[in-house]
């Protein structure tokens, strides 16, 4: 599943004509293009889906957003070890559940 998750925006630079950012999702650091928000600022959050910023948020519907994410799992699935989810998937369904 892809989801559009809300991430703060801890540094920006110009990459290759790029408008790029590094930006925190509650502890995992990605980067991100801005092209799509470029007036996004440092410390502000932004809404990101497939490595792109899509829109602004403020900061108390990020912060909601990632805890019910969290609480849900859902960040894991997203951020977490590919290869670990993917083993759990595979033993849940062939009714191996370790």
């Amino acid at each position: 599943m892809c989801l559009a998750v809300p991430g703060r925006v801890l540094r920006t630079v110009e990459v290759d004509d790029a408008l790029m950012a590094e930006v925190d999702f509650g502890g995992v650091r990605k980067e991100v293009c801005l092209q799509y928000v470029p007036d996004a600022e440092v410390g502000e959050y932004v809404v990101v889906h497939v490595g792109f910023a899509i829109q602004r948020l403020d900061e108390k519907s990020a912060q909601e957003t990632l805890a019910n994410f969290e609480r849900l799992g859902l960040l894991e699935e997203e951020f977490g070890d590919g290869f670990e989810l993917a083993a759990r998937q595979r033993d849940t369904v062939e009714g191996t559940d370790r």
